[in-house]
C-alpha cells in the first residue's frame, strides 16, 4: 500500500535544525510498524491536491491552523477529505487531521475552553473497532493542541478519550477512515521541545505538569500498531 502523507502544517522554524519534517516523521513512524507501505507526499498548503480516487491511502497531518481560520487552502482540503470518504479511500488524521476530517464530515471544532493540552495524556479505550487487537485499556500518547472535537460527526464513534479531551479518537462507520487527536509520530524530545515553545502561551502550572507527564512510559508504538491494523484492514 502506498500512503499519500498530505502536510498541512511544518515544524516550527527554530527547531528544523534539530529535527525532522512532519511527512519524514511520518514515513520513520510506519517504518517501525512493519515492511510492506510506501510513501509519497502532497501539500494542502499549495491549494492543490491529487483526485483520492487514485490514491491507496492518505495521512493527514498536524498544522498550527485552525480549521476556523480564514485561509485558502482550507476549502480545498475538505473537499478533498470529502471526496476521499465518499471514494473508500483509507484515510487518517492526526491532531490538526483529526480536527478538519471532523469538521469536513459533519462535526464541529473549536478553540477548547480548557486550554492548552501539552505532554503525555493518558486515553481511554472507549470501543473497539476490529482493527484495535489486543490493545491496552489506556493509551499514553504525547499531544500538543488547544483546538479540540467538540461535536463528533454523524458518522462517527468514539473510540479514544480522556477527560481533557472527550473525543480524542474517532473511526468512521464506513470502515475506511479513523483520527486521532495525540501524535503517535512524535518522538519525546520533539514532544518535549513543543512544550517548552509553549511557556510564554500557556501557564507555568500546565507546563510544569506536561514536563513531569512526559516521564509517564510512551503508549506511542500501541497506537502506531493500531494505525498499521487499520490500513492492513482496509486492502
Amino acid at each position: 500500500m502506498k500512503l499519500t502523507i498530505v502536510q498541512t502544517g511544518a515544524v516550527p522554524a527554530h527547531l528544523q535544525p534539530q529535527f525532522n519534517d512532519y511527512p519524514l516523521m511520518f514515513r520513520q513512524m510506519f517504518e517501525t510498524t512493519g515492511e510492506g507501505l510506501s510513501f509519497d507526499d502532497a501539500d494542502a498548503r499549495s491549494g492543490t491536491l491529487p483526485d483520492p480516487a487514485d490514491l491507496e491511502g492518505i495521512v493527514i497531518t498536524g498544522s498550527p491552523a485552525g480549521v476556523y481560520e480564514d485561509h485558502a487552502w482550507l476549502p480545498p482540503l475538505r473537499d478533498f477529505i470529502r471526496r476521499a470518504y465518499d471514494n473508500g479511500t483509507p484515510m487518517l488524521g492526526v491532531c490538526f487531521g483529526h480536527q478538519i476530517m471532523a469538521d469536513a464530515l459533519g462535526g464541529d471544532v473549536r478553540k477548547s475552553e480548557k486550554g492548552w493540552g501539552l505532554g503525555r495524556h493518558t486515553y481511554r479505550i472507549e470501543s473497539r473497532p476490529g482493527f484495535m487487537g489486543d490493545a491496552p485499556a489506556t493509551l499514553s500518547v504525547a499531544c500538543s493542541h488547544q483546538d479540540q472535537v467538540i461535536v463528533v460527526p454523524p458518522s462517527a464513534d468514539v473510540f479514544l478519550a480522556s477527560d481533557f479531551a472527550p473525543h480524542a479518537g474517532l473511526v468512521y462507520r464506513s470502515g475506511r477512515a479513523m483520527s486521532v487527536q495525540p501524535h503517535p509520530e512524535f518522538d519525546d524530545a520533539y514532544a518535549t521541545a513543543l512544550v517548552e515553545m509553549r511557556r510564554e502561551k500557556a501557564p507555568g502550572t500546565v507546563i510544569d505538569a506536561a514536563l513531569t507527564s512526559m516521564q509517564t512510559p510512551s503508549d506511542s508504538q500501541k497506537l502506531r500498531a493500531i494505525i498499521r491494523n487499520f490500513f492492513d484492514s482496509t486492502r
